[in-house]
């Protein structure tokens, strides 16, 4: 199930990026020191008393030669259309204007719960004018400051008491998957392929995707899928359209209701900068991974085509070594068959549990191969290990000094449990723990 989302609103100037980066603080995801593992910071991870959310900053929008009341309702529309909470910021120093009339207008007649934040109210003396923003009929206004963290506390709760109940009992088994990738790489066409069917509106202009749309159908064996199609990931500075920005933080719940994640690639393009960006998303995730070439008809082709672009590929995806690779065309529908078989077995390895029992033979000889690391005259000892979690499969070894253990020794390990167990397409996680 996704996470809600909260959307800040109003009027430049007002501080929506302040109070958006404040209830971020700390709680950013972090990117990991590998390349091509990156985040656009059009949206943020946070979370305030054990409840998670996203959230997303609708500052920024310029849209030249149109009127300030014109952007202003658009924006507004479009953080009405996305979110599951809406924050209205407006600034006790400049007091009650035109433009945060029109935005409590639009935001008064939606069906979307709304939070007044005053902001700017830095001082005690700023208090006593907040009471003019009753007018705005969006409710109680809560004093805050951006800038100094006053009334943040407040804020949040009030965010989380307005998150609707989530009652749904989800009893949908299916394997759920999605495509993603730059724009125009072919996505809504693998869907259509795939489905044998126009399902989706499939185009060559880029963006033409807004929606993540969910399509379920069953393969010959009755295994049941829900495919996911996603608008394209556009490179952070050549979003030109508003509706752009929210395109990525669908393709980004996407990546949060899915199970498999295909990343795919152009193969008349080649591989970009923004693919490897794209791709990470979904290890960042801790999702199932599949990397997708399509458009392999359009490429001349020799004896060792696909073995030199594949070399290509793990090259470039080196974070990505886990993940297989499919050549595609959804033209011809070359191979397109094997893509819900993938699927299934990428998904049955992210699910996939190994006993503790020989988990440790493997670590053990693992160890006899390749002795552990000395620092300092200090070796590494492991004492025992287990698999704490699945979804991703995440091992937890319990050692003498977590220290010790060296990011080369704990990619052998890796590599050793991979050569031992089928894990492809999934990410592992290991984490090591001093034993008490």
């Amino acid at each position: 199930m996704s996470n809600p989302v909260v959307a800040f609103v109003g009027r430049p100037n007002v501080g929506k990026s302040t109070i958006f980066n404040r209830v971020a603080g700390e709680r950013i995801s972090i990117v990991e020191d590998t390349p091509g593992v990156t985040r656009d910071r059009i949206y943020a991870h946070s979370e305030w008393l054990g409840q998670n959310f996203d959230i997303i900053d609708t500052g920024g929008i310029e849209i030249s030669s149109e009127p300030l009341i014109t952007q202003i309702t658009e924006q507004a529309k479009i953080a009405i259309d996305e979110a599951d909470v809406i924050v209205a910021i407006v600034s006790v120093q400049e007091g009650i204007t035109d433009a945060d009339e029109q935005v409590a207008q639009i935001l008064y007649r939606s069906d979307k719960p709304v939070i007044l934040a005053v902001n700017k109210v830095d001082n005690p003396e700023a208090r006593a004018e907040i009471y003019d923003f009753y007018s705005l009929g969006l409710g109680d206004p809560v004093p805050v400051s951006g800038t100094h963290g006053i009334g943040t506390g407040d804020l949040l709760d009030k965010i989380c008491q307005a998150f609707p109940d989530d009652t749904k009992n989800d009893e949908d088994d299916s394997i759920k998957f999605s495509f993603i990738g730059r724009p125009n790489v072919g996505k809504s066409s693998l869907v259509n392929a795939i489905l044998g069917e126009n399902r989706v509106i499939v185009s060559g202009i880029e963006g033409t995707t807004r929606d993540a749309i969910d399509t379920k159908f069953s393969t010959k064996n009755e295994t049941e899928f829900t495919m996911i199609d996603t608008a394209g990931i556009r490179k952070r500075g050549k979003i030109y359209e508003n509706t752009e920005k929210y395109s990525v933080l669908r393709a980004m719940r996407a990546i949060d209701r899915s199970d498999v994640v295909c990343v795919v690639l152009n193969a008349e393009e080649g591989i970009r900068e923004q693919d490897k960006h794209v791709a990470g998303y979904a290890h960042e995730a801790g999702r199932g991974v599949i990397i997708v070439v399509n458009k392999w008809d359009a490429l001349k082709k020799g004896n060792h085509s696909m073995q030199q672009f594949e070399a290509f590929v793990r090259d470039e995806f080196q974070y990505l070594s886990y993940a297989p690779i499919v050549f595609v065309s959804a033209k011809t529908h070359q191979r397109l068959s094997t893509i819900p078989q993938l699927v299934q077995r990428v998904y049955n390895n992210h699910k996939q549990r190994v006993s503790s029992s020989v988990l440790n033979d493997v670590l053990m000889d693992a160890i006899a191969h390749n002795p552990t690391p000395t620092e300092n005259g200090k070796r590494l000892r492991i004492y025992y290990g287990t698999q704490v979690a699945v979804q991703p499969p995440t091992f937890v070894f319990f050692v003498n000094d977590p220290d010790l253990m060296h990011f080369s020794y704990e990619r052998f390990l890796e590599n050793q449990i991979r050569d031992a167990f089928d894990f492809t397409g999934t990410p592992l996680r290991i984490i090591e723990r001093r034993r008490k």
